[in-house]
């Protein structure tokens, strides 16, 4: 019984003087005062304020997408010879490689695949709206190859290159 009682009152004293050498530790040393480190005290300071128009709370890729392709509006002329030509510029960058430089399906990557990339310049194509094809360009096809772009190319630049695009005309 002397043994078990003299177990316990050493484990209570170790137990105290670990303790004690903690506090002393936590009161006297520069590191390992974590009441004193900013993220124990964020608040304290007053917060910032932000400035109105930071953050946007309308518009942006998430109304774009939620809107019916019928109902998008371009941000750019879509017949302005400019557009045009920033479209292609836009669509050799960033699309020739699948839909190739004759608009075919056939660049040097769609070639490659079965079925080939949109023919550009069909009828299906053309007499889609500028809307249509913009969600396309943008959010891709689902299940399809075509990839979503709009974390890419700006949207201004998506719609120059729909412009282009529908500037082709039908292939004859």
């Amino acid at each position: 019984m002397k043994k078990i009682l003299a177990f316990f009152i050493a484990a209570a004293v170790l137990v105290l003087v670990v303790y004690h050498v903690l506090i002393f530790y936590d009161n006297n040393f520069r590191y390992g005062r974590m009441r004193e480190t900013p993220g124990v005290k964020p608040h304290e300071e007053p917060l910032l304020v932000m400035e109105k128009g930071v953050v946007p709370v309308s518009g942006g890729e998430a109304s774009l997408r939620a809107t019916a392709a019928g109902a998008l509006v371009p941000k750019v002329e879509m017949s302005s010879g400019e557009t045009v030509t920033r479209g292609k510029s836009v669509y050799l960058t960033f699309c020739a490689q699948c839909h190739g430089i004759n608009y075919d399906g056939q660049g040097t990557v769609g070639q490659s695949f079965k079925p080939l990339p949109t023919d550009l310049r069909s009828a299906e194509v053309q007499t889609s709206s500028a809307g249509m094809l913009f969600k396309t360009v943008s959010y891709g096809i689902p299940d399809g190859r075509q990839p979503a772009l709009y974390f890419i190319i700006t949207e201004e630049d998506r719609w120059r290159a729909v412009a282009f695009v529908k500037s082709l005309g039908v292939r004859e």
